[in-house]
């Protein structure tokens, strides 16, 4: 992803006079106060420690404090995106390629290409077979997601229905940066496709030599994506809202990003490009409850999926009940970080992250629907039997068989998720993200002489005469034509 600046980010809950739980000694491993102080992917000592709180002992004051997420200082986010759309907006092309020059480090001659004159990416079979099955599953889930067109009468004569349309153009966001994301290429497209829309936009940030990832490429080909912009960051959101000489212009923008993306799409939604976006973003977040059955090498590595995705990503472990083995959990958060090529973005996650006693099932679901997080993973015994209590989450993984991994890739939902805690209001993306809707109705004569005198009478009351003429005038032409039939 494209990074601008340093941003001034505050955690509430490590700030915040919030009572720890009190471990016994030894409770914690030698090894999780260590810091990693190298770049290398050899394997060296990590900080994995995380905060520990009972949840019976906090106040609600302590538990809201707990749940709010990290303060994340727009407003000099916004003084250094504004210009930014401003100028793609002014100059287009020639300005997309100036930033791309600048963060990217990349000179290219055209920023936009066209899908179908790209030859088709050669990739290993393995890798091409796993795309392959991904997007099988993911289609399958979002197909399912059709509704028939269903009308209704009301009454005698009026009829209503309710149309779906595809959004005619549309654009995808697929970051890079620190990590490429292929399957962001399907989560988005693939429902683009399903939806008919017309025109779909697919960003991403070029490689060094200008070319576009060939597992992007391949995904973009596979799902009917019908142009590439080759940009990221601000200054790719803004060509996509605003249009410019190579860049069609689209009416929505969906796929996550750093804050820099997140500022630009907020930017333009309530501007003159009159464009809507998929969900409020931020960073990366799982919440795992986990009871005495879960095996802790299997609580860790979800702990530390999301984890790696940056230092800003938000882990949150619930332990749920008695006699869970939080050491060794904690020792294998420690064991498993040393090993990853990402450790120091994980071990950077981890140090603000937390974890959080609760005296059984409906305590730590509680606190979850609280939380709202973008992941939430129940590892626990019979752990379909607690999914009714569940009310507020982007994503559930069920069981101990199922990692948040599957959800990200291949599972066939959506990976593209509500998070800081807007999952009380919102869902992920899915096929109705593409579509809009559009109502219809009809009137027989007979249904106009049914409704028509209530709707005058509401028109009235409301003072609202040309709403009310609207409907007498025509039930004085049938009266009309009715009686000149009798003479």
């Amino acid at each position: 992803m494209t990074t601008l600046s340093r941003i001034n980010i505050s955690f509430p809950h490590t700030l915040s006079p919030i009572r720890r739980l009190a471990v016994p000694a030894g409770a914690l491993s030698t090894a999780a106060t260590r810091r990693r102080h190298c770049s290398s992917p050899s394997p060296c000592f990590v900080s994995c420690a995380m905060k520990s709180y009972r949840l019976s002992e906090l106040s609600v004051e302590e538990v809201d404090r707990l749940k709010a997420r990290p303060r994340i200082d727009f407003s000099s986010i916004f003084s250094v995106v504004q210009p930014i759309v401003d100028d793609v907006h002014g100059r287009g092309d020639a300005a997309v390629k100036e930033y791309t020059a600048r963060f990217d480090k990349v000179e290219l001659d055209r920023i936009v290409e066209e899908v179908a004159d790209l030859p088709e990416p050669e990739l290993d079979p393995r890798v091409k077979e796993a795309f392959d099955v991904a997007f099988d599953n993911i289609y399958a889930f979002h197909a399912a997601q059709k509704t028939g067109e269903k009308s209704v009468e009301n009454m005698i004569g009026v009829r209503c229905k309710r149309v779906a349309r595809g959004i005619s153009s549309v654009g995808l966001y697929v970051p890079g940066g620190t990590a490429v994301l292929p399957s962001t290429a399907l989560m988005l497209s693939i429902p683009a496709k399903i939806a008919g829309c017309k025109t779909v936009v697919l960003a991403t940030p070029p490689g060094q030599d200008g070319s576009i990832c060939k597992e992007v490429l391949y995904c973009a080909k596979k799902a009917g994506v019908t142009h590439i912009l080759k940009a990221g960051g601000a200054q790719a959101i803004s060509a996509m809202a605003w249009g410019t000489g190579s860049c069609p212009k689209v009416d929505k923008i969906f796929g996550p990003g750093n804050q820099y993306v997140t500022a630009a799409k907020m930017i333009l939604q309530n501007s003159e490009a009159m464009i809507s976006i998929d969900m409020p973003a931020g960073p990366s977040e799982v919440l795992v409850i986990a009871d005495k059955h879960a095996n802790p090498a299997h609580v860790a590595a979800d702990l530390l999926s999301q984890a790696e995705h940056g230092p800003d990503s938000q882990v949150v472990l619930i332990v749920a009940g008695d006699n869970v083995d939080l050491k060794a959990i904690e020792d294998e958060v420690t064991k498993q970080c040393q090993q990853l090529p990402r450790g120091e973005f994980a071990s950077k996650a981890l140090s603000h992250s937390f974890t959080v006693l609760a005296r059984d099932m409906l305590e730590a679901i509680s606190f979850s629907n609280l939380y709202a997080p973008e992941h939430l993973i129940i590892n626990v015994k019979d752990a379909e039997k607690w999914e009714s209590f569940i009310e507020n989450a982007g994503s559930v993984f069920l069981g101990q068989w199922t990692p948040e991994s599957v959800g990200d890739y291949a599972s066939g939902t959506n990976h593209v998720l509500p998070t800081y805690g807007y999952a009380r209001m919102y869902g992920g993306v899915s096929l109705d993200s593409f579509l809009k809707y559009i109502t219809v109705q009809s009137l027989t004569e007979e249904g106009l002489r049914n409704l028509g005198p209530y709707v005058a009478t509401m028109a009235e009351v409301e003072g609202l005469d040309a709403h009310k003429r609207a409907v007498t005038l025509r039930l004085q032409d049938i009266e009309a034509r009715q009686a000149s039939k009798m003479r």
